[in-house]
């Protein structure tokens, strides 16, 4: 990775058209083809320059929950009156919601959510809605950018996580040593790192493996790029809720007290 790329940033260059030079700010948003098809890509970008000093990494605060909510609902506008809605892929590589006393005052949750609702209304309007992985997918900010996809693909690489927090924070509040936490994780699959670890949760539609995530080849690009166009393709044959994320065989066998938690609060529900 370059010094002035970060990963998000450079797999948004090597999956979409070439950059628009006044492009500024947090977020990105580009146009790129798949399989054919125009699609819509976003991602959080380091903001050096952002008013907000806890604001100016690759991490979701007020500026940004508001701009990727205004770029995603700019598609859905533009596709309102289509019959087949263009595919929207979030590149994630957020490394937390931006923590800071003005952000909480300021409403650094109502930024969050707008995007978690952007992305929503965009799968519910028929928007086959993709998330990458590609870097870090922490905490609120991996909520509010990538979360609500109707598919989740990531890169089986060193520096993609999902998790609540990041390692050195969570050895700090469990008052465990880094070493003892990532031995943990391989005995309590929510408590690992290993993106292998939360593909056993059923939640990804697909681990690439064998990926430069820093340098990527054009093989590379060129493999994501049908790993994508594939997502698409089984978002639109499936139902446009996240009910498929409790349906694979994983899922059934790693999540199985979750599910049937689900089943029977339906079923108080529904009396």
């Amino acid at each position: 990775m370059t010094d002035t790329l970060s990963r998000g940033a450079l797999w948004l260059d090597a999956l979409t058209s070439t950059a628009a030079p006044t492009q500024r700010g947090p977020i990105r948003a580009r146009e790129g083809d798949l399989n054919g098809e125009r699609a819509s890509f976003f991602t959080v970008v380091p903001d050096p320059q952002n008013r907000f000093p806890r604001a100016t990494d690759n991490v979701v605060g007020l500026e940004q929950g508001w701009l990727l909510a205004r770029a995603v609902r700019e598609t859905i506008d533009a596709d309102r009156d289509a019959d087949v809605k263009r595919p929207i892929v979030a590149v994630v590589d957020v490394k937390s919601q931006a923590y800071g006393r003005r952000e909480e005052l300021l409403g650094v949750h109502l930024a969050c959510a707008a995007a978690v609702d952007a992305y929503a209304s965009a799968r519910l309007a028929g928007h086959p809605v993709i998330a990458l992985i590609v870097g870090p997918a922490m905490s609120g900010a991996y909520l509010a950018h990538g979360y609500q996809a109707n598919r989740i693909v990531a890169l089986d690489a060193p520096g993609t996580a999902v998790h609540a927090m990041g390692k050195e924070a969570a050895a700090r509040v469990t008052r465990r040593s880094v070493e003892s936490l990532d031995a943990l994780g391989d005995a309590v699959l929510p408590m690992s790192y290993k993106m292998s670890a939360y593909a056993k949760l059923g939640l990804l539609h697909e681990l690439i493996e064998g990926i430069d995530a820093d340098s990527p080849a054009s093989a590379d690009i060129a493999r994501v790029k049908a790993s994508l166009a594939a997502a698409v393709e089984d978002a639109r044959n499936g139902s446009r809720d996240l009910s498929n994320r409790l349906a694979s065989a994983d899922a059934k066998r790693t999540r199985a007290a979750s599910i049937e938690v689900r089943r029977r609060m339906r079923e108080q529900w529904s009396a």
